[in-house]
């Protein structure tokens, strides 16, 4: 039953997608404009090019160090938590590697003149890969702390992410606004999932006793 309603959520996560899609690109030559008055002539911007290759270093810290942590320290509960960030970043990924497959969006700089990217990539753009594994991180790792104070720097980071990926002439808008949601979707799915398998692990304790 657990599988079938992630399944469900996981089927509305990218019907939500496309809808999103058509709606923004609808607004193509305004989304257009919005990235070339972002995206200089020359963006190699230390600051902002090293905050978009953090997503990828992060996403993988966090979860990596609330686990040794929770392992150095004998906290169970923490190495759980560690469990359900890593989860969600895995199936973020998954989602987006999907998605990024299924619509096949070109590189905005393969597509439009006046577009200066920091680096050519082959894959594609739908939705931002680096933002959707920020968002996925900030949100997980809110869900799992419930603290204001981490919350606010984590979401105030994966934002920063998400505009660098503009800066850098990598994603139109869309991608960007598509992979928050998209790894804001994938936290919740798993942080679901796991007070599910919480309650039935419970369940089964009083059962035993």
């Amino acid at each position: 039953m657990t599988q079938l309603v992630v399944m469900r959520k996981l089927l509305m996560l990218v019907t939500l997608s496309f809808f999103t899609l058509n709606a923004l690109q609808a607004q193509s030559m305004s989304e257009l404009n919005t990235l070339r008055r972002i995206n200089p002539s020359n963006p190699n911007s230390a600051v902002w090019n090293n905050l978009s290759n953090t997503s990828k270093y992060i996403s993988v810290g966090v979860p990596v160090g609330c686990f040794v942590a929770g392992m150095i320290h004998d906290n169970k509960a923490l190495k759980q938590k560690a469990t359900y960030i890593a989860a969600a970043i895995i199936l973020n990924t998954a989602s987006t590697s999907l998605l990024k497959n299924v619509v096949k969006r070109e590189r905005p700089y393969n597509t439009h003149t006046g577009i200066f990217p920091d680096k050519i990539k082959s894959d594609y753009a739908f939705p931002s890969g680096h933002t959707s594994s920020a968002f996925a991180t900030a949100t997980s790792l809110t869900l799992a702390t419930k603290k204001w104070y981490v919350a606010v720097p984590a979401f105030a980071w994966s934002a920063g992410v998400g505009y660098s990926r503009i800066y850098v002439g990598q994603h139109y808008p869309s991608d960007v606004i598509m992979g928050a949601l998209v790894g804001t979707g994938s936290a919740f799915i798993c942080h679901w999932a796991s007070k599910q398998l919480s309650k039935r692990k419970k369940s089964k304790m009083q059962q035993i006793k």
